[in-house]
């Protein structure tokens, strides 16, 4: 018996689930008996190739020339990533691969661990701090009562303190490190910080994370909403990914003689991700509802510049020090939670890794809201707008030799057609339908 297995004896664990997450951000799952679970490790259960192309209305399959109803592939759940969820279930985070063994290149997962082990070709690692916002609803995704709500008001927390304290309770019980919990600044939101991990794990806890609110919510007679936008007009919800670099041990983004303490690598990094985040867009924020949050003044990032402690900016410095023990380490704040998080933390890192191998100059910094400034200063200072028209990121992804150098040909095609997909069948919504219609399309 492995010591995986021998946990969930231990644990009278009935069942295990394993989870997959499509390039919509969907998460998609299968579950074995305890008998099973070495079975579902290795060789792993059978997924048709369409399982990459479902999209967000519940029903839909974005089929290509690779994807259609002819193939098989195989999920393989990691074991020793394991989690004991309670309730006689466990959690493991799956990747693809084919029937004799070898990975799929549209895997998520598996994307993300290719990032990671090139980082570590250059002598580079990284830690990912990912952040959760989501908005507690009722069982049909209808709003809440909010009389008594104020941005990051006690209130609220008091108002839900059984979830809150029942989530935490949990996520200590799965393993998974909280590092804060707090109300947000719209209505019946709150936002959970998770401590920094390496990238692949990272995400894997971010995605049990997920799982732990969206169960803990059902026993509250409650839903969370993952939409980036779950009402129209409303703020949104975010899932920002804060990251650091090491190299041969020693941090890149302090320690050095540049801006805030910044290396040249550090640098270079940063510069790398401004450079390439218009592609990127639609990696990260790239849904039909995205553009609806990705305004100046709603604290997206609509505007390509950076700067320390800057939240208007798209990527915001955190210097080191006693209020940061994490260290220096970057935001980018323009992710949302209808983003798979394994090829937005894999897009961010190998832009990064792009930047540090051009040895790219970092644009001056912007020390203001960069929505105050005139369009001659924002001209000056190189600083544009995200368009907030699903046709017009998808058409920047889809032209982007750079992401497609990153995350390889049959991701972004597969993303490019889920998200086409979105704007065909739904583009011609108002705001309010397609914040109604897909208020819990990413909901588990």
């Amino acid at each position: 018996m492995t010591a995986a297995t021998a946990a969930l004896d231990a644990n009278d664990v009935i069942a295990v689930i394993g989870t997959v997450i499509s390039p919509s951000g969907l998460t998609h799952a299968k579950t074995v008996p305890f008998s099973r679970v070495n079975a579902f490790a290795d060789p792993g259960l059978g997924a048709s190739p369409v399982w990459h192309g479902f999209t967000i209305d519940q029903t839909g399959i974005a089929f290509t020339d690779d994807i259609g109803v002819v193939g098989d592939e195989r999920i393989r759940i990691d074991l020793p990533a394991l989690a004991i969820l309670g309730g006689g279930m466990a959690w493991a985070p799956g990747s693809f691969y084919d029937q004799a063994g070898n990975p799929i290149a549209m895997c998520s997962r598996g994307t993300l661990a290719r990032i990671e082990a090139r980082l570590a070709e250059h002598g580079l690692a990284a830690r990912i701090g990912h952040e959760i916002e989501f908005v507690l609803v009722g069982p049909d995704g209808a709003a809440l009562p909010s009389n008594l709500w104020a941005q990051y008001g006690l209130a609220g927390l008091l108002e839900h303190e059984d979830f809150a304290r029942d989530v935490m309770a949990a996520a200590t019980a799965a393993g998974v490190g909280i590092e804060q919990f707090h109300p947000e600044y719209g209505l019946n939101q709150f936002e959970i910080s998770l401590r920094p991990r390496t990238p692949v794990a990272a995400a894997d806890h971010l995605v049990l994370m997920r799982i732990i609110i969206g169960r803990v919510a059902r026993q509250h007679g409650l839903r969370v909403s993952l939409s980036p936008v779950p009402f129209a007009g409303a703020v949104g919800s975010g899932a920002h990914q804060h990251f650091s670099l090491t190299r041969d041990g020693s941090p890149v983004f302090s320690g050095g003689s540049g801006p805030h303490g910044m290396t040249p690598q550090g640098a270079s990094a940063i510069a790398g991700v401004l450079a390439g985040l218009p592609a990127a867009q639609g990696v990260l924020s790239g849904s039909i509802l995205s553009g609806l949050r990705m305004q100046p003044g709603h604290w997206a990032g609509a505007y390509v510049c950076w700067g320390s402690e800057n939240r208007e900016a798209a990527v915001r410095f955190l210097a080191g020090g006693s209020g940061n023990p994490h260290g220096a380490n970057v935001e980018v704040k323009i992710v949302d939670p209808s983003a798979n998080p394994y090829l937005a933390t894999a897009a961010i890192l190998g832009l990064a890794l792009d930047g540090i191998e051009r040895n790219a100059p970092l644009p001056s910094e912007t020390t203001v809201d960069p929505a105050t400034q005139t369009v001659q200063q924002r001209a000056e200072a190189a600083t544009v707008q995200l368009p907030d028209q699903q046709t017009d990121i998808l058409a920047a992804l889809d032209d982007s030799d750079l992401i497609r150098s990153i995350l390889g040909d049959p991701v972004v095609d597969m993303l490019v057609t889920v998200r086409r997909h979105e704007q065909d069948n739904y583009g011609d919504l108002t705001p309010d339908e397609l914040a109604a219609k897909f208020r819990l399309a990413w909901s588990v």
